[in-house]
């Protein structure tokens, strides 16, 4: 790139549950010199976590340590490696079965492997040059929130992916747990509802008309924002979701190139 960096940074954002880490790895899986890194990864110490309803709030700004994420995110951009002292404990986590096919992904990771070749608009981005650079999939669950102002501007490319209320609640309650700095955390009964939901809602109401998470996006806003969404509405299936990020990500990132 012309200003010397060494990634470009691509956020995805959405409720938890919405399939971001999903998605993020089959992203890392289909696109060459790609990884992936994830908010969870920067929690602060369960000691210092805030309490919401006599609960522990990890789905809030006050319990990511947001100056590391900034930092994390310059050394990428100028690097095109993690941190050296960043230790993931999100990879570890399971995402369960792929929902999207073998064929679906071989079809997509021909149809990139067709777009970077001489020629197609892809060529040399990610790989075939000496001006190569990496790709980094920022996965988060709290990305375009206001709270998260500081980090923004380091998001080369924004997606968004939407969830319904009952979705993101059946998802969540079937997971097993998440491992975390010290050691392992179950959900609470209710946690979804106290926690997750709400929060969700007040951190992103302002994309939404009429603060409905569930309803029509602010087209401007977005606009302004550069965000981009999935539209067909709400709980798009995977494979399909998968086929409009790879094919965001074709048309976005050879503009992006261009612009720098």
């Amino acid at each position: 790139m012309a200003d010397g960096r060494k990634a470009i940074v691509v956020g995805l954002s959405g409720c938890s549950s919405s399939g971001k880490t999903t998605l993020a790895r089959l992203l890392r899986d289909i696109f060459p010199n790609t990884f992936v890194l994830h908010e969870d990864d920067f929690y602060r110490a369960e000691v210092e976590l805030p309490k919401k309803n006599d609960l522990l709030d990890w789905d809030c700004a006050e319990s990511l340590n947001i100056p590391d994420i900034a930092k994390a995110l310059e050394h990428i951009r100028q690097n095109g490696t993690f941190p050296p002292d960043l230790d993931s404990k999100e990879d570890q986590n399971s995402v369960g079965e792929c929902p999207v096919s073998n064929v679906a992904i071989d079809n997509l990771k021909a149809r990139v492997k067709t777009w970077t070749t001489f020629g197609n608009p892809g060529f040399g981005i990610l790989e075939n040059s000496p001006k190569a650079i990496r790709l980094c999939v920022f996965d988060g669950f709290l990305l375009y929130s206001k709270s998260m102002a500081t980090v923004q501007p380091a998001m080369d490319i924004k997606l968004f992916l939407r969830v319904s209320y009952a979705k993101a609640k059946a998802r969540r309650e079937a997971r097993s747990g998440y491992i975390t700095l010290e050691g392992f955390w179950e959900d609470p009964p209710g946690y979804v509802d106290k926690i997750v939901w709400p929060n969700y809602v007040e951190d992103h109401k302002w994309m939404f008309k009429g603060e409905d998470v569930e309803g029509d996006f602010k087209e401007d806003l977005l606009k302004e924002w550069n965000i981009k969404c999935q539209q067909g509405g709400l709980d798009v299936d995977m494979e399909t979701t998968l086929t409009w990020a790879v094919e965001t990500l074709m048309e976005q990132l050879p503009l992006l190139v261009k612009s720098t």
